[in-house]
């Protein structure tokens, strides 16, 4: 069975509908930063996440090539996940996607090492024929966090993180978004085949102690 991060780590993929504190360890990902409405055909964030998974499937199937990563397990690629702040706003503005600034991002098993990708972004440049370089190899310890299980549209977010607003002041836990501290989305629906109602969203917030 192929190693996957969903089923090993349900607390951090598959939380409940309501609001909980969890430590994320350090973790490493293929990332493409970006600013603008991901919304937009044929935008900067639709090419970010081409060139996400060209890269990220390059590894997957590195078994099958000629170039060996030591450590290497087969395992199921992980979920889209995404970064997101706008310049001098703390929180999240939905109605104004246009100044959104993004990390789109999927997470890489830990025997990837820097060569292992950057070998991939050279051989996903050549094999896709897609301009891999704005690939890159993107290290986080989200540490103390707040999350929970959105479902529905994005724009029906903001009644999500009210009750999480809501669960910190009760607990005695603030938000602690910042500039280096991110809202931070993990898409576990794939859009194209379900309704928006339906979607399910991972909203995950840095938290402190009050």
């Amino acid at each position: 069975m192929a190693f996957d991060f969903k089923k090993e780590y349900k607390e951090f993929y598959i939380p409940k509908n309501k609001p909980a504190v969890v430590s994320i360890p350090k973790a490493n990902y293929v990332a493409v930063r970006g600013k603008g409405n991901p919304n937009e055909e044929g935008g900067a964030y639709k090419q970010a996440v081409s060139v996400l998974y060209a890269v990220a499937y390059t590894l997957k199937m590195s078994y099958k090539t000629d170039y060996k990563i030591e450590g290497f397990y087969e395992y199921v690629v992980p979920p889209l996940e995404g970064f997101w702040w706008q310049d001098n706003i703390k929180g999240v503005n939905y109605s104004n996607k246009d100044t959104f600034n993004w990390i789109s991002v999927i997470r890489l098993p830990d025997f990837v090492t820097r060569e292992n990708f950057e070998w991939a972004v050279q051989t996903a440049t050549r094999k896709k024929k897609l301009d891999c370089s704005s690939a890159e190899y993107f290290t986080v310890e989200e540490g103390l966090c707040v999350q929970i299980m959105h479902v529905g549209s994005f724009d029906d977010e903001p009644t999500t993180v009210a009750i999480m607003d809501e669960f910190l002041a009760d607990n005695g836990y603030e938000s602690d978004l910042s500039d280096v501290r991110l809202h931070h989305e993990i898409y576990m629906s794939d859009a194209r085949k379900v309704a928006p109602e339906k979607w399910k969203t991972v909203i995950r917030h840095p938290i402190k102690k009050k």
